[in-house]
């Protein structure tokens, strides 16, 4: 990485720490989603600062941001856009819908149906709306990053396996330790850092850090190191499910963008290792001999991690 983009991604971190406080690992890590183009799912309880980061990530690179609440009662046509009937012009006029951003936030994503969910498989593949025999290309960068509580909580859904297999990693926020709450209430106390909260960056150097992440060499070894992880997951007797090709795809990209944010244009199996733990649990599906275990899925895949040796 030049100075140029070493510039570019500490004015980011920066300019999100004067709103999030102690977060810099989480930050990063959505942040790596961003730059390697995927879609990213934060789970985590209330009142974390989910929607917070998502919005001062938004202001920092000043890309357009939307935000679609997710409710029981929400319909498709309020996701992507809907065709409106025109008297005077004697024809249909597409409105978009909130998905016509750079930035989505999907709050609360999986209280809403499992119909409504699939509204955004075509968008999150292929950042387009179909409308009828009309197809409606989104400008880039377009990232979804969608929030959503435990499964456990009243009033949830579980996400389909095909649309969580579209978000190319899963993280939390967690919560923060007394020295950070302590300096959270300092900086509310008067007013909310967000609210004055300017862009660091332009559209211009994201799609540029987007370009460069491509650009990290990826060697034979690594790709060889990637591929035995995602089929240790497909024969697992603790796995019903294993990963697919897109979560391999997905796992080298977050790779390549970890080693663009440390500096490097060569990915190291220290980049997999870590970014594997973000790309994959979300993926498997237990079986019942890991369940009867009380095995989680990031027990597994930590496990995977162990038993697959890394290229030196």
């Amino acid at each position: 990485m030049n100075a140029l983009e070493n510039i570019i991604v500490q004015r980011i971190l920066a300019n999100v720490r004067k709103v999030i406080v102690g977060k810099d690992n989480e930050i990063i890590d959505i942040l790596k989603g961003i730059l390697s183009g995927g879609h990213i799912l934060i789970e985590d309880l209330p009142g974390l600062g989910k929607t917070t980061i998502v919005k001062a990530l938004a202001r920092t690179m000043d890309l357009s941001f939307s935000r679609i609440q997710f409710t029981p009662d929400l319909l498709p046509s309020d996701i992507t856009g809907i065709s409106i009937y025109n008297q005077k012009e004697m024809n249909f006029e597409f409105r978009p819908g909130p998905v016509f951003a750079n930035l989505v936030l999907a709050d609360e994503i999986n209280r809403t149906s499992p119909k409504t969910q699939s509204a955004l498989l075509e968008v999150m593949e292929e950042t387009q709306v179909s409308e009828g025999a009309v197809s409606y290309q989104l400008e880039k960068p377009f990232v979804v990053l969608a929030t959503q509580n435990p499964i456990e909580y009243e009033g949830t859904f579980n996400l389909p396996e095909a649309q969580l297999d579209r978000f190319m990693m899963k993280t939390s926020i967690g919560y923060p330790d007394k020295e950070q709450e302590m300096n959270i209430l300092k900086n509310f106390r008067v007013r909310n850092p967000l609210d004055e909260l300017e862009p660091a960056v332009t559209r211009q150097d994201i799609l540029h850090l987007m370009d460069q992440v491509r650009q990290v060499e990826v060697a034979d070894a690594i790709n060889d190191y990637i591929v035995r992880l995602a089929e240790e997951t497909r024969t697992s007797n603790y796995l019903t499910i294993g990963v697919s090709p897109r979560a391999s795809l997905a796992l080298m990209r977050l790779s390549q963008a970890q080693a663009l944010i440390e500096g490097r244009d060569y990915v190291i199996p220290e980049d997999v290792k870590y970014n594997v733990m973000l790309c994959f649990p979300h993926r498997v599906k237990l079986s019942s001999q890991a369940r009867g275990r009380t095995l989680t899925e990031i027990d597994v895949i930590a496990a995977i991690v162990n038993y697959v040796k890394a290229p030196r």
